[in-house]
């Protein structure tokens, strides 16, 4: 099965001032999809939005950063990221993501249950 780019389903989440923050291009949209891969989605932050810490039970999350610039936290500890990085945060543990550069931070979001 495939889907082109006009076929994956967008979703949206909003700020506090009702403007969209991100988009979440699901690529998990299929048919028959394993219940185990929660999500696994295109995310784009613009410049300055992010995704605030939360931490993961029974299921881990992994980024891969396609383009940008962006603050991590994991766990306790923060760091400057960009393209090429990949990131995993295991189950009980928690991490954040924030767009510091002046473009969209795009990065592939696969959380999976365990």
């Amino acid at each position: 099965m495939i889907k082109t780019k006009e076929e994956i389903k967008v979703t949206t989440e909003e700020n506090a001032k009702g403007e969209v923050k991100m988009y979440l291009n699901h690529l998990n949209d299929f048919e028959g999809w394993n219940e185990k891969n929660r999500m696994f989605a295109l995310v784009e932050l613009k410049a300055g939005e992010e995704v605030e810490y939360h931490v993961h039970e029974n299921e881990f999350e992994s980024y891969y950063i396609l383009s940008g610039k962006a603050l991590y936290t994991d766990h306790d500890e923060t760091f400057e990221i960009e393209e090429g990085t990949v990131t995993f945060t295991p189950s009980g543990k928690g991490h954040g993501i924030k767009n510091i550069g002046d473009e969209t931070l795009k990065f592939i979001a696969h959380i999976i249950k365990d």
